[in-house]
C-alpha cells in the first residue's frame, strides 16, 4: 500500500526529494521478511491439530529468523527519514487510499514487535503442556527464540559505536554489551588496588567481542525533540588474547577484575548485581579458555 506507490508514476510528484530512491532505507528488508512469512505460515496452520509441532517450526528456521536482525539495524535510519518526510502528502494520499487509522511508522514498528511476541507464545504454551510429549522442544525453541532477541539488541547497541577505527565486524561475535562503574590503574603495580577504589568510577559501556573487549563512553542524544537516542563513543580496547582476570576483589562481591599485560594496566569493574557479574565472567572465561 505504500512501497508499490512508490513506483506509482501518477504518485510520483508527491514524494519529498528526500525520500527519492530511499525505499530500502524506509523499509528495510521488509520484503524478505514478509516472503518468508508466506512461504512459511502454512507450516504454522499444520500446528493447529498438533501444537507440540511448533517448536519444530521454530527450532527448523532459527537461521532465516535472523532476518529480524538485518530489519532492527536498519530500524533507527527508517525512523530519521520518516521524522524527515512523514507528514508528506503522499504518505497521506496512501493512507488515505487505504483506509488505514494509523500511519505508516505504527505499521513499520510490527517486525519489531513481533520478533517479541513469539517468545511469549512459545511461554504460554509451555504452561499448558508441562511434561507432555514436545515440551523439550518447547524449551529449545523458547531459548533460541531469547538468544535471538538478545544477539538483535545487542547489535542495536553495537550500530552506534562510534570513533572506533577499526572494523566491528572482524572483531568475532558480540558476546555481551553492558553498562558498568570501571576504575583504572596504568601505573606498573605501584598503587595498591585498594587506593583506587577512593576514586570516582568512570561509567563505561562494555562490548565483548571473541576478539576483543571495547570500553565506550554512553551518550545520549536528542533527536529533533524525539525520544533520546545513545551512542557509545570508543575510548579503549583490551586484546582478548592478552588479558587475566581476577574473579573477585576483596570488599565488594559485584567487583572483578581485567588486567592487561602482566598487571600492567588493571581494570576494576563493578557490575550492578552479583549475578551479571557472575555472567560476564564466565563469559570472559569461555573466550580465554
Amino acid at each position: 500500500g505504500y512501497a508499490s506507490e512508490m513506483d506509482n508514476p501518477n504518485l510520483v510528484h508527491l514524494i519529498p526529494s528526500a525520500l527519492q530512491n530511499k525505499k530500502e532505507v524506509l523499509f528495510g528488508n521488509l520484503p524478505e521478511i514478509y516472503e518468508f512469512h508466506n512461504r512459511h505460515v502454512r507450516t504454522g496452520k499444520n500446528c493447529i491439530e498438533n501444537p507440540e509441532l511448533l517448536a519444530r517450526c521454530f527450532l527448523k528456521r532459527k537461521e532465516d529468523l535472523q532476518i529480524y536482525e538485518k530489519y532492527c539495524q536498519n530500524k533507527p535510519r527508517s525512523e530519521a527519514l520518516w521524522r524527515q518526510c512523514g507528514d508528506s502528502i503522499f504518505f497521506q494520499e496512501c493512507q488515505r487510499k487505504l483506509d488505514h487509522k494509523l500511519s505508516l511508522d505504527a505499521y513499520l514498528l510490527k517486525p519489531v514487535q513481533r520478533i517479541t511476541k513469539y517468545q511469549l507464545l512459545l511461554k504460554e504454551m509451555l504452561k499448558c503442556s508441562k511434561n507432555s510429549e514436545g515440551t523439550a522442544e518447547l524449551e529449545e525453541a523458547l531459548a533460541t527464540m531469547l538468544d535471538i532477541i538478545k544477539s538483535v539488541n545487542d547489535s542495536m547497541h553495537q550500530i552506534a559505536i562510534t570513533g572506533y577505527e577499526g572494523d566491528v565486524s572482524e572483531l568475532g561475535k558480540l558476546l555481551m554489551q553492558g553498562s558498568f562503574n570501571v576504575w583504572t590503574d596504568h601505573k606498573k603495580g605501584h598503587n595498591k588496588v585498594k587506593d583506587l577504589a577512593r576514586f570516582k568510577p568512570m561509567q563505561r559501556h562494555l562490548f565483548l567481542y571473541t576478539k576483543i573487549l571495547l570500553f565506550c563512553k554512553k551518550r545520549e542524544e536528542n533527536t529533533d525533540g524525539h525520544e533520546k537516542t545513545a551512542s557509545y563513543s570508543f575510548k579503549n580496547s583490551l586484546k582478548m588474547s592478552t588479558v587475566g582476570i581476577t574473579e573477585n576483589v576483596k570488599g565488594d562481591n559485584k567487583k572483578f577484575e581485567i588486567w592487561y599485560n602482566g598487571r600492567e594496566e588493571v581494570y576494576i569493574i563493578q557490575a550492578s548485581s552479583v549475578e551479571l557479574k557472575n555472567t560476564w565472567i564466565s563469559e570472559i572465561r569461555k573466550v580465554l579458555t
